[in-house]
């Protein structure tokens, strides 16, 4: 299954069907709001919140600015501490190099950290083609692995399942990817958890190649930073002889200070905790400790196409907390798996279509799936103004003229038109008021019928406004 769903219809057909699911719905709506409630009273423990959050957006902005000096930096710290670099422009080539370093090793089985770049650029599915099998440790990717699903959350990807669900993937699906589940199993979390590390010991025992991403890099040392809540993270990154870490550009920072910010915000903002269980942290390779063999393969995908944009470049401070997620009342109606994309939410509605372009419906789609209401703006720890890139992409998209844009430029261009002929907008007002017994109820057209299904036209009045004023005031 690609990671990248292109293909899958447009936002609001996908979104359709996902809102008629009622379990999924309800499945959402219990976890985002948990979630949410939670992230709030974390937040308010910090006095300097704001101050944090600020702090955030500069330092994320002045690194993008300046993205190409820290890179180099980055490459030549992890060069000097015994770790590789390897530059991947695009998904192909991403997929190509990690490939070539697993059968290097002669394995034909890695264990993997969560990682959203690697879901980015359809990692598992490349390597499965190339007879490499690629097992998912973390436990909610598992659910999603197991049950030949996709994610449809940045930090929580099986969100859209019940313990019930859970627990049926397990039992039947569990004995073909290796240790069955246990006879009896039940939809208890204390037992679905002990399941899943029953079935991931032998795995994290037995595999020599890791695959992981990074929360971030630290450009002065060279230094990878993986933070979690589960500890499969660690096992990864410890007990293999060889570990290959995915990561896009944009996830580093210039120094161990400014990841001193970012430590306070993500887990306040994604897990509503003080400070991650795990912050796992490597530096190259050491004889003594960890893998032996280190590969860093620096992803672009489309990001420097995002960089060139001086709006939509904000998109790239984001740290994957998934708070914009949570608050998003389009989201916890459709669920992720309608954005077609690893990245859901408000955060992919933007990411996306400037890592993938706006050619596909989907993408084309994906500016509009939002309300604008900003609720995303106001909980996101490095203040991305995502209502003001939404708004910028549909223009791009429009002035591309993509499906259903056509009509639209030429309703404008003719709207411009009258506007700008007094004497002509007279003439179209009375008419308008002279037939407006025959005006139609509803909306003509499938998109513009939805929306007068729930909403009354505005009746026209007897006579336009100009008209009444020279009678009533001469």
């Amino acid at each position: 299954m690609s990671g990248t769903f292109v293909g899958m219809p447009s936002f609001p057909k996908a979104a359709r069907e996902a809102v008629g699911d009622t379990t999924l719905r309800a499945n959402l709506r219990h976890a985002t709001h948990t979630i949410r409630d939670k992230r709030a009273r974390a937040v308010a423990e910090l006095d300097d919140w704001a101050a944090l959050r600020e702090a955030g957006k500069r330092i994320k902005d002045d690194t993008l600015r300046h993205l190409d000096t820290y890179l180099v930096r980055l490459e030549a710290a992890v060069t000097a501490a015994g770790g590789t670099v390897h530059w991947a422009a695009d998904a192909a080539e991403a997929n190509r190099i990690v490939t070539a370093l697993v059968r290097a090793t002669g394995e034909t089985e890695v264990v993997k950290v969560k990682s959203m770049a690697t879901q980015e650029i359809g990692l598992n599915e490349h390597l499965e083609a190339e007879g490499i099998a690629a097992y998912e440790t973390d436990l909610a990717e598992l659910i999603v692995q197991l049950g030949e699903d996709r994610p449809s959350h940045i930090l929580v990807p099986a969100i859209h399942r019940n313990r019930a669900e859970i627990r049926d993937i397990f039992a039947q699906k569990m004995g073909s990817w290796g240790r069955p589940a246990p006879d009896g199993l039940s939809d208890t979390p204390a037992e679905l958890a002990e399941a899943a590390r029953l079935h991931l010991r032998e795995k994290f025992l037995r595999a020599k190649v890791g695959i992981s991403g990074a929360n971030f890099m630290v450009a002065e040392t060279g230094t990878l930073v993986v933070v979690e809540s589960e500890g499969n993270g660690r096992m990864c990154l410890t007990l293999p002889e060889t570990l290959i870490s995915v990561v896009g550009i944009e996830k580093v920072v210039p120094t161990w200070r400014d990841l001193e910010v970012f430590l306070q915000t993500l887990p306040r903002s994604s897990t509503a905790e003080r400070m991650n269980p795990y912050t796992s942290m490597w530096t190259g390779t050491t004889d003594e400790d960890g893998p032996s063999a280190f590969h860093l393969v620096l992803l672009d995908n489309g990001r420097t196409d995002a960089l060139a944009d001086e709006v939509g470049r904000q998109a790239l401070r984001c740290i994957r907390c998934s708070a914009c997620l949570n608050v998003c009342p389009v989201y916890e109606r459709a669920g992720g798996h309608a954005y077609g994309s690893v990245y859901p939410g408000p955060i992919g509605a933007i990411l996306t279509p400037q890592l993938r372009g706006t050619s596909s419906e989907i993408d084309a789609s994906l500016p509009y799936a939002s309300s604008l209401c900003g609720a995303c703006y106001e909980v996101c720890p490095v203040a991305i103004d995502i209502p003001e890139v939404l708004v910028h992409l549909r223009e791009r998209v429009a002035e591309e003229g993509g499906k259903g844009h056509r009509l639209e430029k030429a309703a404008i261009k003719a709207a411009s038109w009258v506007l700008d002929r007094p004497n002509a907008l007279a003439a179209g007002e009375r008419l308008a008021s002279a037939t407006r017994k025959v005006h139609p109820k509803r909306l003509p057209g499938p998109g513009a019928r939805q929306w007068s299904d729930h909403r009354d036209l505005p009746e026209l009045p007897a006579e336009p406004f100009r008209d009444w004023w020279r009678k009533n005031r001469p």
